[in-house]
């Protein structure tokens, strides 16, 4: 049984539109290659012998007619199956080499291997081994520009053979070097082809066909002669074509494949540093806007429940009315003091205290002020959590006696008595004369404001002596550590239900003023934090246009990754890498910008503190890869969808 030829071509047609014209540059070619020959396609510029080779190695294909590789009929395969076609199977040697500048020898060899999923070490490994092989073993770190042509070239050979270069193909292999070099490098192929690679040569001169076993001539896009060379006599073929290194597990080598991809990314961001800053510009001052944002946020919301929790979480406040803006609370004077009674009796109560709360006129010798004279129970001081600057609380006993006495605010202190403590001295609230007997600290909250002037008495002594009134405008229960307080709640509406006969009275907890705050504070987090977002998404647009140029700028990189293997996901990989790539690093500039806002608030504002929480860094990380993703979609497409041969052909 015949062996199957490694090659096939039957009737292959390849026209190119040329306006309302179309050209035809490959006319009905037919061509068989065995495996292990050494075979020149010869012919005068514009024959078609380029376009035969690229067709021949994947990179173009026929307008029609079938092309059949190790009996595999190419035209049937997609765009990945022709990259693993062209990986596995090609190596490309090209007249202008086709080396990536910002990579070394070493690098530049390796590239096939990356697309296979080979191990770093490995294939760094092989690479050394192969350009010292050449005589590049002290070139292994050079750069294309730091060699000559004939080095290049050879780099360009040491990669076709990387992954084995079981058919090479040479475009014009000496057409850029010196005599002396161009005859290296034909030593070099010759040698290949002795070793078993089946070695294609495609050129004009006939003194380079000449090395070749047979020899085909190739005219206006068809082939005129096919016959061997009798200056040349074949070789035996080895049994096994040679190979490369071995393929990775699929997981391996879709790792491989993704740090090769970040590492190019990387590369591409630090060779066009103020390129990158300016396209990370839109990301960074959207990501510090979301970032402050959401950190001031924050900040005002701890404040307050702070606040909050000075208040008592566990408070429990009684009104009279049916809710808050009941034009008929004021008439409702059924809160007394049998509730009060009744409260204290109950299992789940720690404390309870009534207010009432009228503006006086206090006066101490000669200063006369404006202040908020409240009506309490000593346990209010506990309710609030209320610590004490000087003296002391007035006590239940006070209560009973409805002693003349009162606590003040430091502010009320201040205004009264300067620098002195004023204990012990009598102060009148109308005509109304009271001993000072502690001074309350100065205590903020969203509530009450540390330089209020506020005067406190026992609820009796205000009632019988001041206010002139038995009922309390507000009657607030502490709940027993541990307990519910909404069962809690329910308990004390069942039992002043029961006191008054019907429901003349609502509830309110801090744990339903927290919520309600949380509810608006996170509407309007939501809000400016929309803001920020625009500017993410102005940014977002503008590495989107700068990641287009650079696909224009890199499609001759692109073209040659996919002579060597690439994969259209490859490509899209690497370039959405970059795009969420530039959008984290924009975002970590943002990010630090808004802790160093954050620190300089936090150090220059006493009351108040910029919180910038974990959450906070996530959600801008996941804002800036979003952005990254859905912005870098469109170039990493185009950039995967570009026809190799037409990629190549861009310098």
């Amino acid at each position: 049984m015949a062996e199957t030829p490694i090659i096939e071509l039957r009737d292959i047609v390849r026209s190119f539109p040329a306006g309302d014209e179309v050209v035809q540059i490959l006319r009905g070619v037919n061509l068989t290659i065995r495996r292990g020959e050494m075979v020149a396609i010869i012919g005068q510029s514009g024959s078609g012998k380029s376009t035969l080779m690229n067709i021949l190695g994947g990179l173009d294909s026929a307008s029609s007619g079938s092309y059949r590789f190790a009996g595999r009929e190419v035209s049937e395969l997609d765009a990945d199956e022709l990259a693993t076609l062209r990986r596995d199977h090609f190596g490309f040697i090209f007249q202008r080499y086709h080396l990536l500048g910002g990579l070394t020898a070493t690098e530049n060899v390796a590239m096939p291997a990356v697309y296979v999923g080979t191990p770093p070490d490995e294939r760094q490994a092989r690479a050394e081994q192969l350009l010292a092989r050449l005589g590049l073993g002290e070139r292994l770190a050079h750069r294309p520009r730091q060699l000559s042509g004939g080095q290049q070239q050879r780099v360009s050979i040491a990669r076709a053979l990387m992954n084995g270069g079981e058919v090479i193909l040479a475009d014009e292999p000496t057409g850029a070097l010196d005599s002396r070099s161009g005859q290296d490098v034909l030593q070099i192929l010759q040698e290949l082809h002795a070793q078993g690679h089946t070695v294609i040569l495609v050129t004009h001169d006939s003194k380079v066909a000449a090395q070749a076993e047979r020899i085909i001539e190739i005219r206006d896009g068809e082939i005129v002669s096919d016959a061997p060379n009798p200056a040349r006599v074949a070789l035996d073929v080895p049994e096994v074509a040679p190979t490369g290194l071995h393929h990775s597990r699929q997981a391996q080598a879709l790792l491989g494949r993704w740090q090769e991809a970040f590492t190019m990314a990387l590369r591409a961001l630090l060779a066009n540093r103020m390129r990158s800053l300016l396209t990370m510009l839109g990301i960074i001052i959207g990501i510090a806007s979301v970032v402050t944002i959401m950190a001031l946020g924050e900040g005002m919301e701890k404040q307050v429940l702070d606040n909050f929790s000075g208040l008592g979480t566990s408070n429990i406040d009684i009104r009279p009315g049916t809710g808050p803006g009941d034009d008929k609370a004021a008439s409702i004077k059924t809160l007394r003091e049998k509730d009060l009674r009744a409260l204290e009796a109950e299992p789940y109560v720690a404390a309870v205290t009534p207010l009432t709360q009228i503006g006086a006129r206090v006066r101490y010798q000669n200063i006369d002020v404006n202040a908020a004279v409240q009506g309490v129970a000593p346990a209010y001081f506990t309710l609030r959590d209320q610590r004490f600057k000087a003296g002391v609380p007035f006590s239940n006993d006070d209560v009973r006696r409805q002693a003349q006495v009162a606590v003040i605010s430091e502010s009320t202190r201040a205004k009264l008595f300067g620098s002195a403590d004023g204990i012990g001295q009598i102060i009148l609230l109308g005509k109304i004369p009271v001993q000072v007997i502690g001074v309350a600290e100065a205590k903020s909250s969203g509530f009450m404001s540390s330089d209020s002037l506020d005067v406190w008495l026992p609820y009796s002594t205000a009632a019988s002596r001041l206010f002139g009134q038995l009922h309390f405008n507000l009657i607030t229960v502490q709940v027993k550590p541990g307990l519910p307080v909404k069962a809690a709640e329910q308990a004390i509406i069942s039992r002043i239900r029961l006191e008054h006969g019907q429901q003349d009275f609502y509830t309110r907890t801090m744990e339903d003023l927290m919520k309600s705050f949380e509810s608006t504070a996170n509407s309007i987090k939501l809000f400016l934090t929309m803001i920020g977002v625009i500017s993410l998404v102005v940014g977002g647009i503008g590495v989107m246009n700068i990641m287009l140029v650079s696909v224009t700028e890199r499609t001759h990189e692109i073209g040659i990754r996919m002579a060597v293997g690439a994969r259209q996901g490859d490509i899209r990989s690497q370039f959405l890498i970059e795009a969420v790539l530039v959008c984290l690093l924009g975002a970590a500039i943002g990010i630090g910008l808004s802790g160093a806002l954050a620190l300089l608030v936090n150090m220059l504002v006493k009351d108040f503190q910029m919180v910038l929480s974990f959450s906070t860094i996530s959600i801008a990380v996941l804002c800036a890869s979003g952005i990254g993703m859905v912005f870098g979609f469109l170039p990493a497409r185009r950039a995967a969808q570009l026809a190799p041969i037409e990629a190549l052909a861009r310098e």
